[in-house]
């Protein structure tokens, strides 16, 4: 699922305008892989988020060591920015999701004008439950 930060900003610079953008990201949403039902609970509920959702991780021993990350929301547009932060981030190594420019892709993208105050306050939300989780890998607690 992984994708090119170059790639996913040609995709959506291509997509023109905002509604067909919302479109795609509702559709790499309904792609993600399904969150099992018992992975739904509190501890995997991300904080800081109006909509519901929760994240999960799982390293892929390597070498080098990578995460795979899994989620869930019950918004679709959350949904979707849950799948563009995976398309940026999962199957990588935890110091290159830490050191991953994702806030000058999320300009890039022009989302930052484009989706409300609370879904953005909830995107960064979750994606410092990204790294918070890139970190406890990166300190061998994941």
């Amino acid at each position: 699922m992984r994708m090119d930060t170059e790639e996913l900003i040609e995709t959506f610079e291509l997509l023109g305008d905002w509604e067909e953008r919302y479109r795609y990201l509702i559709e790499l949403g309904r792609k993600l892989e399904p969150l099992p039902p018992e992975d739904h609970n509190d501890a995997n509920k991300v904080r800081g988020c109006m909509s519901q959702v929760w994240m999960t991780c799982q390293r892929q021993p390597g070498p080098p060591l990578t995460l795979e990350f899994r989620g869930d929301s019950d918004a679709h547009i959350v949904k979707g920015l849950i799948a563009l932060l995976f398309k940026l981030l999962s199957g990588r190594t935890p110091q290159q999701i830490l050191d991953a420019d994702v806030d000058g892709v999320f300009e890039r993208l022009g989302l930052q004008s484009h989706i409300s105050m609370n879904r953005r306050n909830g995107f960064y939300a979750m994606l410092e439950r990204i790294r918070q989780m890139a970190q406890a890998a990166s300190a061998g607690q994941a």
